[in-house]
């Protein structure tokens, strides 16, 4: 491996309303040689996302740290999320940023996952370039059910029981998603009228999985008393932003509705940001020297301090 290699980790976790909560989580990420490049509470979906980069060594133990502590704070039996998830660090995912090939982002996602459970007792379940069963690549497979149901499907299936860990899962942080991915987008728009049949027929509408945009994965949910297309886009360079921003107008236009605005959680690499563009005028508050990963690396954030 590269000695220069450069990874980045985007963990999310099921916390988006307890400020503190999520700041002793980002805190305990504190390793030598890793740079916070943001973190953000999502309360609409109970959510917090965080995005860290480094030398893989340091950024793996920084991730595992993060499962830990998330597993120490956060109890899944007393909340439920919008947003779908089976753990209390719902997802770990490691992203190849430069010097280093996903085939070796996969390895250090099993790395990560074995410490997780031989550290925290929180089982794993691997996905994307990491997963260790064809039906587990794709993200959506492995939470089917969230905590709850695959909490209950374990106990009666074993091909739901984690890779690693188990056979059930943690009492109360469930099972980490623990995996090695390209970049992803996740960009959710809001609709101005609170129409929750318009936003899930969109969302349907431009879903890869029912026929729609490639490397589009799309769900509509009520978000703070609005109606929200939410989205994870995998493959920008295959499907532009503007392009996915351009049909959901049109497809909003066909429902009778009209896009009110949008926004960004975590950080879009410079390959897709188009300066000007429709789609960036409308995330509320865009700053390219705050989203954009490149140029955050030059100038990460400092550590919460608690």
């Amino acid at each position: 491996m590269n000695s220069d290699a450069i990874i980045e980790c985007v963990p999310n976790f099921s916390e988006g309303t307890d400020a503190a909560t999520v700041s002793k989580i980002v805190a305990a990420m504190q390793v030598e040689g890793v740079s916070l490049l943001d973190w953000s509470l999502d309360t609409a979906h109970n959510r917090s996302v965080v995005t860290i980069a480094g030398p893989p060594a340091a950024v793996i133990a920084a991730a595992v740290k993060s499962v830990g502590k998330a597993a120490e704070l956060i109890d899944l039996t007393r909340q439920k999320g919008v947003h779908p998830r089976i753990g209390a660090a719902d997802v770990v995912p490691f992203i190849p940023v430069s010097g280093i090939s996903m085939a070796e982002c996969a390895v250090l996602a099993r790395q990560a996952g074995l410490l997780i459970w031989r550290t925290y007792g929180v089982p794993v379940y691997f996905y994307g370039a990491a997963a260790a069963r064809p039906d587990r690549v794709q993200l959506e497979e492995v939470r089917k059910g969230q905590f709850e149901g695959l909490r209950e499907a374990t106990r009666r299936d074993s091909s739901r029981c984690p890779d690693i860990g188990g056979p059930g899962l943690h009492e109360t942080a469930g099972a980490s998603a623990v995996g090695a991915r390209n970049f992803l987008i996740a960009f959710n728009v809001h609709l101005h009228q609170p129409d929750i049949s318009a936003a899930r027929a969109i969302a349907r509408d431009i879903r890869a999985s029912n026929g729609g945009l490639h490397g589009v994965k799309a769900i509509g949910v009520v978000a703070n008393g609005r109606a929200q297309v939410s989205m994870n886009i995998t493959e920008f360079q295959i499907t532009p932003m503007r392009h996915i921003h351009s049909t959901i107008q049109h497809l909003a236009q066909r429902h009778g509705v009209l896009i009110d605005d949008a926004e960004l959680i975590g950080l879009i690499p410079e390959d897709a940001y188009e300066e000007g563009a429709d789609w960036v005028k409308q995330i509320t508050g865009f700053d390219p020297a705050l989203k954009i990963l490149e140029r955050r690396l030059e100038h990460p954030l400092a550590w919460p301090s608690v």
